[in-house]
């Protein structure tokens, strides 16, 4: 199983290695006039509770950031879909997304790594923000509490949370008072009378945060010709 050299161009989907096997993965890239220099890596909910990549909070959180320019990724935990492995309590899920984190890097070296998840996920992306140079940090309904060990840490970078506040999932007291804790503190944007899935919402949450992150954005990719890109004849060595 070889991972893929380069970031797809179009959308695709395929299999990476990761620490318990198989991870499977979803890429898709802007229109190559909106395309700026950063990569989206974006964590589902959790597992357990049938959370998969497809989980509409998550494909909108993509197509949000895809429409501001990003490349995006998402993938499987293990266990999931076609994904090897089994459930493992947020640890394993952490170092499946750091996998996919290094990868992204490999292959687009000078893009800026955004990272990005949903409930279990934001859990998951805050700890990959923590072990990774990341340029952006956006977590929506973060599992703060149930995951989370220790003192609240700061993030290097912009952190965007998105929390509505009727869920009854992850509770909007823990959020605020964790989100209180941080200096500086984060982006906190609660949006009223929204559950944890943001049924009838999801426009709304896709518009939010594209505003709450656009000053953040990486500057766009200069178009190069195919030779430029490594693509023409006589352009190895």
């Amino acid at each position: 199983m070889n991972a893929p050299e380069h970031f797809p161009e179009t959308a695709a989907t395929f299999v990476l290695p990761g620490p318990a096997g198989a991870l499977e993965v979803a890429t898709d890239a802007p229109s190559a006039a909106a395309a700026r220099a950063g990569t989206a890596v974006i964590c589902h909910p959790n597992p357990v509770q049938g959370g998969t990549m497809t989980n509409k909070v998550v494909t909108t959180l993509e197509r949000a950031l895809r429409q501001l320019g990003l490349a995006t990724v998402r993938f499987n935990f293990r266990g999931v879909g076609k994904s090897a492995g089994e459930y493992d309590h947020a640890r394993g899920e952490v170092d499946d997304a750091l996998a996919v984190a290094d990868w992204v890097r490999r292959v687009r070296p000078q893009a800026a790594l955004w990272m990005a998840g949903f409930s279990f996920g934001g859990y998951v992306a805050m700890r990959v923000e923590a072990l990774r140079e990341t340029a952006q940090l956006i977590t929506i309904a973060p599992a703060v509490k149930r995951f989370h060990t220790g003192g609240p840490a700061a993030p290097a970078c912009p952190w965007l949370i998105v929390q509505g506040e009727a869920d009854d999932v992850v509770p909007p007291r823990e959020v605020y008072a964790f989100a209180a804790q941080i200096v500086p503190p984060p982006d906190l944007v609660k949006v009223a009378d929204t559950g944890h899935f943001f049924h009838g919402r999801l426009i709304e949450l896709r518009t939010l945060v594209q505003e709450h992150v656009r000053a953040n954005l990486p500057p766009l990719i200069e178009p190069l010709s195919h030779r430029e890109r490594g693509w023409g004849e006589g352009s190895g060595g």
